[in-house]
């Protein structure tokens, strides 16, 4: 046994660092050569520390600590806007630096994680709804609102986070056994639970100071989405369609921007509005579903990744053509220009782009295609505002 070891051992010495670490993932780093001592972040050199800041803290006892914020984050087999792809087939490969590891104290990092501040994805498609219904019910030949934009943007990200920390709550146990999940900073054991439960209430206090500077009727419709929020994370434990009812959930500002603006609804143009919003997040997160079919499989967990099958593609198309069909009949009842039409054209050419060139067995694929949502929204609400600037 011992001449077994002492063969191990040298074998073990002649490997290079990234193998050694791939079989010891938790092991330390080796020293870093003084060539790659600065790393650069937004044009910025930041010096790579052999050690990070966070290693200290109590928060993170016990936690490998050569990992960064970043790579916790998400997962090795993730990737969102960075271009570094990580199927299990390329190796192990080590996040990039997130702003997060530069510019907030340690003690802060595990909450801006919980809350996915890294991730902006999340934020765009929660927003974007709430641009579009507030722009809609902007005076024909106006802009929108610039105090409701701003007051919507702000309860977005307070609202994404929230939603957020009551997932990662509720899904502790689960996280743990998906891969890309596993780090997330109550999953890892970063967070506490109560630790979690705090911060959710100071998220929906900050919440609800937003909340109350809008109309009474805004906040009644505001406050009901709570539920939708709080019980979405149980969905995927009972049905195959978790993405329709997270659908439900992240376009109610549809609904809420226009309230905010006049008082009360137009179903004529908040319901279609409404549902194009649910059948654009069953297409993009159907294909975000994608990465983790497998783990979902093993853990018991459903979507409709799974629920669709080798005929996803079929799927997602009809979706597709419900969301810009439902577009159009909000537009055409909220009397937008011509204008808002041509970047209707633009939008639907985006989606037909994600569905036909998709790889749906490749995890970083998925993500990419996922990520370009941002674009779709954004070519929405540049159409809404034209057409109703010309109107």
């Amino acid at each position: 046994m011992a001449l077994w070891f002492a063969r191990a051992a040298r074998k073990l010495r002649r490997l290079p660092p990234a193998a050694a670490r791939s079989i010891f993932p938790f092991a330390s780093p080796p020293p870093i050569p003084s060539s790659s001592s600065i790393l650069y972040i937004f044009g910025s050199p930041i010096p790579r520390l052999s050690r990070p800041p966070w290693a200290g803290s109590p928060l993170l006892v016990g936690f490998p600590h050569h990992l960064s914020f970043a790579s916790l984050s998400g997962s090795s087999n993730e990737t969102e806007g960075d271009g570094v792809a990580r199927s299990p087939e390329d190796g192990a490969v080590e996040a990039p630096p997130s702003w997060l590891d530069a510019y907030l104290p340690p003690s802060v990092r595990p909450y801006a994680l919980l809350a996915r501040l890294d991730k902006p994805i999340g934020l765009w498609l929660l927003a974007w709804p709430c641009t579009w219904s507030i722009t809609m019910a902007a005076t024909p030949g106006h802009l929108p609102d610039i105090k409701m934009l701003t007051l919507f943007g702000c309860g977005a990200v307070l609202l994404r986070g929230a939603g957020c920390t009551v997932n990662d709550l509720l899904d502790r146990d689960i996280d743990v056994k998906v891969e890309r999940t596993k780090y997330r900073p109550i999953a890892s054991g970063m967070l506490s639970p109560f630790q979690g439960l705090c911060f959710l209430g100071f998220q929906l206090l900050l919440g609800l100071g937003i909340l109350l500077q809008l109309n009474t009727y805004s906040q009644i419709l505001g406050a009901s989405s709570l539920f939708l929020v709080s019980s979405y994370p149980l969905m995927k434990r009972l049905t195959f369609w978790p993405q329709a009812y997270l659908g439900l959930t992240f376009n109610w500002g549809a609904l809420l921007g226009w309230a905010a603006v006049k008082e009360s609804l137009d179903p004529a143009i908040v319901l279609p509005l409404y549902a194009a919003g649910v059948c654009w997040t069953l297409v993009y997160d159907t294909i975000y579903a994608h990465q983790d079919k497998e783990d979902d499989k093993m853990v018991g967990v459903k979507s409709t990744a799974l629920r669709f099958g080798s005929l996803t593609k079929n799927w997602v198309t009809g979706f597709a053509i419900a969301c810009i069909g439902n577009l159009a009949l909000s537009g055409y009842n909220a009397e937008l220009a011509w204008q808002y039409y041509t970047f209707l054209i633009a939008a639907a050419g985006h989606l037909g782009w994600q569905i036909s060139t998709v790889d749906l067995s490749s995890r970083a694929d998925c993500n990419r295609k996922f990520v370009s949502n941002k674009w779709f929204g954004a070519i929405i609400f540049s159409g809404i505002l034209f057409g109703r600037l010309a109107s």
